[in-house]
């Protein structure tokens, strides 16, 4: 063993992917999930040609806990978390840790294949220490990923880097914030709760982001239920010509004064005959879609998969895993000019469903990607990799890959081309106008169907200065219909841009609110207001499900148990808040703080200071005492109005 390299990789399919392309047989290691693949490599200078060998961890191998004198339930004074000391323990992956003691003694390097985002850094630095308390002396080096093609792989361990202690700092950083503000909350609302509606044996359980998340369903679903239906008129023309009805739209939209509308409407009608204004007619184009994003990636796989974000992510990661698409955490909408794409379109031209176009691309229909705004300097914008038949995936997998496939094809393919005509004409003292629209060149249409770019009928001849009596002129009437309730794609959406939560995390805090039943999800059509009118009314579901854990706030790291269980449904599903969701909201928010916990201020705050942790512009510890500090006024604040959230949950536990 002496003077080898270990390799060690974040999970056992990276590492068995990797190992195969570096040229890895294997034996067991003591932890059955987990395999040590031995190997020769000609690793770059100074290392050279030696031997090897390549293991993996389980996600994260180290937990943050409080010393046992503070876990219990009470213990001390929910307040005391935010200063107690905290620990780093092994306690379920002792035998992966053993297994990286065991390699690296007396071993000449360390090279680390976890997945390169803030969290892999953070896993890095876990590994590398866990390896140091062995043999200090190891170099230690970062190999940099973002798919398991052999070239990438090959191109990864030529070109190893330092680790980034900047990111890994700002994960440590999140870590204990989560764990103390997590736990004092937590504390402090199950004890509080105790004997109010059922509520005896429950933990109340509080995180950062996912109180905020649930505070984004909480107003829409008020917002839904206070609505008031204002009504509304609006003068509508329709003209028949060339046996085509041209229907024209009110430039005015609607009024929401009767007598108004009636007096313009009866102007309409005393003038008889209309007036062509102006005709145009230009061409027009729908953009093809930028590069896949993660966030996008969960919006439009709950809106158009049938699948919710949690399903949506896991399924990609194991695409990924198996080397069938790229990394699928990723912030990036731009494609580096250098990466050969017309390589990865040639790899699609063999399907039968999508292969026609590939090979329409590859002949002349190229057309370089546009370029988003982000760029995260990790990870290329997620595509595939490779060519995957069908019978290979099951069907959910078929239609993640298939929708990752079409979106990079249609990003590589041209702009739909059309025509739009517009007509404006004068009746009496009011403006109408029509519009027809012809598409001309479907383009990246053809492959991508979760786009709609239709024509509308074809608008007849007009002239400018044409006159003609309408055929038909009525005034309507309606009235504002209520927003509908959340769904999915639009919850993410409120997440992204009020910075809750990072693109990995989403789902998980998603699914965290669902498994808490602080949320309920409904199906779209029988949610009062959901998609934009009618159905059934719904009220605020009861929790009754028993809460888990032991009282401790937990950060959305990897490696743990999968978190929650909303199942599928997706887009066509809306959320609605429990009657413990809405309590805890309504509570905080009658408690007046001008940063209510359900409101995404101070997590956005707290995100925005971990990249500058990142940039090097603030310490760690600067960030962890200045975030202690808010969340500390507004513990003690909450404390000091207990009666108020007692108050609100027997309002809505007890009815």
């Amino acid at each position: 063993m002496a003077g080898r390299i270990v390799c060690v990789a974040e999970k056992p399919s990276i590492a068995k992917a990797v190992a195969g392309h570096l040229g890895g047989g294997d034996r067991q290691s003591r932890n059955k999930y987990v395999k040590n693949y031995e190997f020769t490599y000609n690793f770059p200078a100074p290392w050279g040609q030696c031997s090897a060998v390549m293991t993996s961890v389980l996600g994260h191998t180290v937990e943050w806990d409080f010393p046992d004198q503070y876990r219990g339930w009470n213990s001390c004074p929910p307040s005391s978390l935010f200063d107690a000391p905290t620990q780093q323990v092994i306690k379920e992956r002792k035998d992966v840790a053993s297994n990286i003691q065991s390699l690296a003694r007396g071993a000449r390097a360390l090279f680390i294949w976890t997945d390169c985002d803030r969290e892999g850094e953070y896993i890095g630095t876990e590994i590398r220490d866990i390896a140091f308390e062995v043999n200090p002396n190891l170099e230690v080096k970062r190999a940099k990923f973002s798919n398991i093609e052999r070239s990438h792989i090959l191109q990864a361990a030529q070109r190893p880097v330092p680790l980034d202690n900047r990111q890994a700092a700002a994960v440590a950083a999140r870590i204990e914030l989560d764990l103390r503000i997590g736990a004092a909350f937590t504390r402090w609302q199950t004890l509080s709760l105790k004997g109010i509606g059922g509520l005896e044996d429950r933990v109340i359980s509080y995180g950062s982001c996912q109180f905020p998340t649930l505070g984004f369903v909480v107003d829409r679903y008020k917002r839904v239920k206070n609505f008031v239906p204002e009504p509304f008129w609006s003068i509508r023309v329709m003209h028949r010509k060339d046996d085509v009805n041209v229907n024209f739209s009110w430039d005015r939209n609607r009024l929401f004064d009767r007598m108004i509308t009636t007096t313009l409407f009866e102007r309409c009608l005393m003038a008889r005959t209309a007036r062509v204004t102006a005709v145009a007619t230009k061409p027009t184009k729908k953009w093809k879609p930028l590069p896949l994003t993660t966030v996008e990636l969960q919006k439009l796989g709950t809106r158009f998969l049938g699948l919710n974000s949690k399903q949506v992510m896991e399924i990609a990661e194991k695409l990924y895993n198996n080397g069938f698409i790229s990394y699928p955490r990723t912030e990036t909408d731009q494609f580096d000019r250098a990466m050969d794409l017309r390589a990865l379109v040639e790899k699609q031209t063999v399907s039968n469903d999508w292969g026609q176009f590939a090979t329409g691309l590859m002949n002349g229909g190229f057309s370089q990607p546009r370029n988003g705004s982000h760029n995260d300097q990790a990870h290329p914008p997620i595509h595939p990799i490779c060519y995957v038949a069908p019978e290979v995936l099951n069907q959910n997998e078929k239609r993640v890959y298939e929708f990752v496939v079409r979106r990079f094809l249609a990003c590589c393919s041209e702009d739909a081309v059309g025509q739009t005509t517009t007509v404006n004409m004068a009746y009496g003292d009011e403006g109408f106008h029509a519009n027809g629209l012809m598409v001309i060149a479907r383009n990246y249409l053809d492959v991508y169907p979760y786009d709609k770019w239709e024509s509308s009928q074809q608008l007849p001849r007009f002239v400018q200065g044409e006159t003609f009596v309408p055929t038909e002129a009525t005034m309507t009437d309606g009235k504002t219909s209520a927003p509908g309730y959340l769904t999915e794609p639009e919850l993410i959406a409120l997440m992204d841009i009020n910075g809750i939560g990072t693109d990995a995390t989403m789902a998980d805090h998603i699914a965290k609110i669902k498994e808490r039943e602080y949320v309920f999800t409904v199906p779209r059509g029988h949610a009062a207001g959901g998609g934009g009118g009618g159905g059934e009314e719904v009220d605020a579901p009861v929790g009754r499900g028993r809460g888990r854990g032991r009282g401790r706030g937990r950060g959305g790291g990897r490696g743990g148990a999968a978190a929650g269980r909303g199942g599928g449904g997706g887009g066509m599903e809306v959320f609605v808040p429990s009657s413990l969701g809405m309590a805890l909201v309504e509570a905080y928010d009658a408690i007046g703080f001008e940063n209510s916990v359900s409101k995404p201020f101070l997590r956005k705050e707290m995100e925005e200071k971990m990249k500058k942790i990142c940039e090097g512009t603030v310490t760690r510890n600067d960030v962890v005492h200045e975030c202690i500090d808010q969340y500390r006024d507004m513990f003690i604040r909450a404390t000091q109005q207990t009666d108020v959230l007692k108050r609100k949950a027997r309002e809505y536990m007890t009815g």
